[in-house]
């Protein structure tokens, strides 16, 4: 890999950064989609969409938490179960081919939950209490496709807390970002235990992420938000999930 091609893959990694953290999220479907569009070999995509996960998500995590959009009962009812089975997905391999079926898939949803995020509007009374089996299905099914496919599971996990109404838009940035966190670091651990293979030059790409979430993490905290962004979220999540379902799977 040139200096030139490392160098452009830090700046779009740069920008997703900047882009997710400012709800909370890590990234990491902004990281699979760039990795799609560029060809990456699917065995090295899964480890470097964790890596730079645990990075964007502790400076957005710590963000949120410090601004108090934060619930800690939330954020227990869904990670109790979705660490270890974060774990078990990032110890599962499967085929190359299907792993782009299954991140293709991923990458539509996304895109989907998006659009779905934007249309939500907040409801005006008080968030209701998240029965307990809910939070502890939800996180073990989250947990585990978050650590097959190299995810955090924000992505999901906020349009359901909206959504369902459990607590506040803020806040559930606050937990997603949280949330995204522990899956990543479990789903890491899981795959270093089975495979132990992270490309070498990572190091770059981390410190492009790094700089990405603080700018993000800021602009989040301080009521940022923009259509445009997430349109423009929208149109690359959309073009690498059918480029894996339509080109690279199905070829």
């Amino acid at each position: 890999m040139t200096i030139e091609h490392i160098s452009l893959i830090a700046f779009l990694f740069f920008i997703i950064a900047i882009l997710y953290s400012t709800v909370g999220h890590a990234g990491a479907s902004g990281y699979l989609a760039i990795m799609g569009i560029l060809s990456f070999a699917p065995d090295s995509i899964k480890p470097i969409s964790l890596v730079l996960n645990i990075v964007v998500a502790s400076i957005a995590s710590y963000k949120f938490i410090k601004a108090d959009y934060f619930n800690l009962k939330i954020f227990l009812y869904f990670i109790c179960t979705s660490i270890p089975f974060a774990f078990l997905g990032g110890y599962i391999s499967i085929s190359p081919k299907y792993f782009k079926l299954v991140a293709g898939l991923f990458l539509v949803a996304s895109a989907i939950l998006l659009i779905l995020k934007t249309l939500i509007k907040p409801k005006e009374i008080e968030p209701k209490p998240i029965p307990l089996i809910y939070g502890l299905s939800i996180g073990s099914l989250v947990g585990l496709f978050s650590g097959l496919i190299g995810v955090g599971g924000g992505i999901f996990l906020s349009p359901i807390l909206i959504m369902a109404n459990w607590t506040t838009v803020k806040k559930a940035s606050g937990i997603a970002a949280l949330f995204i966190l522990c899956n990543s670091i479990s789903g890491l651990l899981g795959h270093i235990i089975a495979f132990n293979n992270i490309d070498s030059n990572i190091i770059y790409w981390i410190i492009a992420v790094a700089l990405g979430g603080f700018i993000g993490s800021y602009l989040g905290t301080k009521k940022f938000n923009s259509k445009i962004i997430l349109g423009f979220l929208f149109s690359v999540l959309l073009t690498a999930g059918l480029k894996f379902i339509f080109i690279d799977f199905l070829k």
